[in-house]
Formats: C-alpha cells, sequence, structure tokens
C-alpha cells in the first residue's frame, strides 16, 4: 500500500469544508491540534509529542490551506501539498508565531468569522494568553462542527489505512502463544506485544493497555503490572497500533490454559452482543441504537456499566466520535469507522471486555478487525 494521500484527497476535504463554511458565513477555518492539521494538510510528524512550539493552519474560504508554524517544520509542511507556508523561528519567548498568525487572518479572513472546533472532544492547542490575544482583534466563532462532521465520514484510501492498521494488530494477535504463558510477567507480554505489532508492520504502538486474573480484570487503562501470568488467568491485551498515520483499536482475550466457566460464558455473551449491533448497523441507526442493542445482551437492558460505553469512532485517533451511548444519538452514515466494545462483568469488580472495528455500509458493515469467534482461546 502506498504512503500517504494524492492531492485530490486533500482537495476534495478542503472543497467540503469550503462548501459548509460557506453555509455558515465563516471566513475561515483555524486548526491547531494535530489530526485536524494533518487532515487537511497531509503534514504527518511525531514531533507534535512536544509541546514546546504551537502549530496553525487556515482553511481560508477557497484554495488550499495556509501553514503558520515554526521554521523548523517548514521542511515536512513543503512536502505536502500546502504551497504558502509562513515560518517565525520558534520558541520566540515574547511572540511564538501569534503576530503573524494575526496578520495572516487578517489577510485571508479581514472582518470575517473564523470558525474554530469548540465542540465536545475537541480542544486547542495554543497558550491560552495567545489565544486571549488573538481574541481581542480577530472575529473567533464556533466552526459550527464541520471538522468533526468531515472527520466523521472516512474515504475509501482512508478505510484502507485503517484495514491495514487491523491486519497488522491481528497478525501479532495470532502471536500471542510465543510471549505469553505462565510465569511471564504481564509487562514482560506488553513488551513482547508491542515488538510483535512493529515486526508485523506496524509505524508505532501508542497504545497498549490490557490485564489479567483469573476471573478477568478490574480495568482496562492501566499500564501493565510486573506479576507473572499464571494457569487460569485471562490475559486480555488492547492495542491501539499506527500505520500511516491510522489507528486499530481492538483487543482480544486469552485463557493461560484451562478458565474458569463463567469467563467462557461471559466471553460468548460478548460475541453475542457484537453480533447483535452488527444486524443494525446500518445507515440511519444511530449510536444509542448499538448501544441498546448490546447492553440487552450484556445486562437486559439496565444501561451499561461504569465504563460509561460500548464503542466509539476511530480513525486518525484511537478514539473519535460518536460515542456508543444513550444519549448519543448520531446517525450513522456510510464511510463512519466505529469500534464495537461491549464490557460484561464475571465476578464483582472484575469484567471481560471485547472490542471489534467495523465500517458502515450501505448495506451490512465490513469487518475491518478478524473477528473473534465465541470460544475463548487457550493458550
Amino acid at each position: 500500500m502506498s504512503r500517504g494521500f494524492p492531492a485530490a484527497e486533500f482537495s476534495a476535504r478542503c472543497a467540503r469544508a469550503q462548501a459548509l463554511m460557506a453555509e455558515h458565513s465563516l471566513a475561515a477555518l483555524l486548526l491547531t491540534t494535530e489530526p485536524d492539521v494533518r487532515y487537511f494538510t497531509g503534514y504527518l510528524t511525531r514531533f507534535w509529542e512536544s509541546p514546546t512550539r504551537p502549530w496553525f493552519v487556515v482553511l481560508p474560504a477557497g484554495g488550499r490551506p495556509i501553514a503558520v508554524i515554526p521554521s523548523i517544520g517548514a521542511p515536512v509542511m513543503a512536502r505536502t501539498w500546502v504551497e504558502d507556508i509562513r515560518t517565525w523561528r520558534a520558541p520566540d519567548l515574547t511572540d511564538d508565531g501569534v503576530s503573524l498568525l494575526i496578520d495572516t487572518l487578517a489577510e485571508i479572513a479581514g472582518d470575517g468569522a473564523v470558525g474554530v472546533p469548540m465542540g465536545h472532544e475537541t480542544h486547542l492547542r495554543m497558550p491560552l494568553a495567545d489565544f486571549a490575544r488573538l481574541r481581542q482583534v480577530v472575529n473567533i466563532a464556533s466552526d459550527q462542527g464541520i471538522t468533526r462532521s468531515l472527520r466523521l465520514v472516512k474515504s475509501e484510501a482512508e478505510i484502507d489505512k485503517i484495514r491495514a492498521a487491523c491486519a497488522i494488530a491481528g497478525r501479532a494477535f495470532d502471536r500471542v502463544g510465543e510471549i505469553a504463558r505462565p510465569g511471564v510477567a504481564v509487562s514482560q507480554v506488553f513488551r513482547r506485544f508491542q515488538m510483535l505489532c512493529l515486526e508485523e508492520g506496524a509505524d508505532w504502538v501508542p497504545y497498549l493497555a490490557g490485564g489479567a486474573g483469573p476471573l478477568g480484570y478490574d480495568d482496562v487503562i492501566s499500564p501493565a503490572a510486573d506479576a507473572p501470568l499464571e494457569t487460569g488467568d485471562i490475559l486480555m491485551l488492547d492495542t491501539g497500533l499506527v500505520f500511516d498515520g491510522y489507528f486499530c483499536d481492538y483487543d482480544r482475550n486469552f485463557g493461560i490454559g484451562p478458565v474458569d466457566p463463567r469467563c467462557r460464558d461471559g466471553h460468548r455473551r460478548l460475541i453475542e452482543a457484537v453480533d447483535c449491533a452488527m444486524e443494525i448497523a446500518r445507515p440511519g441507526a444511530t449510536a444509542a441504537d448499538l448501544f441498546h442493542a448490546m447492553d440487552k445482551v450484556l445486562t437486559g437492558g439496565a444501561g451499561g456499566s461504569d465504563a460509561g460505553r460500548y464503542g466509539h469512532g476511530l480513525g486518525m485517533q484511537l478514539t473519535e466520535w460518536p460515542s456508543l451511548v444513550p444519549d448519543d444519538h448520531t446517525e450513522l452514515v456510510a464511510g463512519m469507522v466505529l469500534t464495537l466494545e461491549p464490557g460484561v462483568e464475571i465476578a464483582r469488580g472484575q469484567v471481560l471486555v471485547h472490542e471489534e472495528n467495523i465500517v458502515i455500509r450501505e448495506g451490512a458493515p465490513e469487518r475491518l478487525s478478524p473477528f473473534a469467534g465465541p470460544e475463548l482461546k487457550e493458550i
């Protein structure tokens, strides 16, 4: 698979955004976060891990995006389809790009409204004091959800990247028997699993969580402990690896030898819950509908668990809009990539969680992750 996207992919994204901007009388969009910047430009770098420098992209009412960025990033940005790259030498402790950004917005938008993502699951990546200075001279407004709505529906080229990431994780999961056995520390299994993901083609593994115990685990977000696996344990690994800037996000549960029958039964219920969600995951259904379909299997419709949701969107970020919760009525449309992530309590405080990745199609949804069967795999 080729890396990156052709310029036509970004041109189409910008054209869709600009049509919506016209509907909402926005003269420009201001983008400050890694996924939003990358969505419109293709600017892919791990340098975002450093909080030192801010990065800005301005999408005007017509034409290509304009990058307003530290000079250290200019060579990489020049390899994208962006032609207008304005830089300053950063970090500048007196004026870290703010004057340059103000001048750019004055040129592009004048007195018009400049949309900034402001809704749920958004954030601003620039110093608050600098944003306050910006607002004194620029007409800042909500982007009216434009950025989120565009990123919600993936192109076929984006789906190909996610499908490839899922396949890489699937090959790594198939090799867990090489690294997990009684007496091996869970922390060692985590390290070795990340190595397997890299061996199978991942660019990096930003997220790996899981747990282990005889009746499941009490959380699904903590780092691995140094405690050794024991016969009868359930081992869960949940990976969000990246291929060419796109995530997969799914898990697998393994029995370390024979396990408690309650765990096997719980695993079957999780698979049944996923199957029920797959039956209704069609355009026109809602995120809430998928939640209720799974919850009916898992709790009889009692309203879920403390985990809060049974899945979410997926793409350039590990988790994206929407959330599969009772009050999220986001309507499903073809091209949305989702996780289905039901959980079930096995004993007091001990749970099993299962997760798969799908894309909504006009008919039945497409499986992106290699779906697990109802029988819990023992190694």
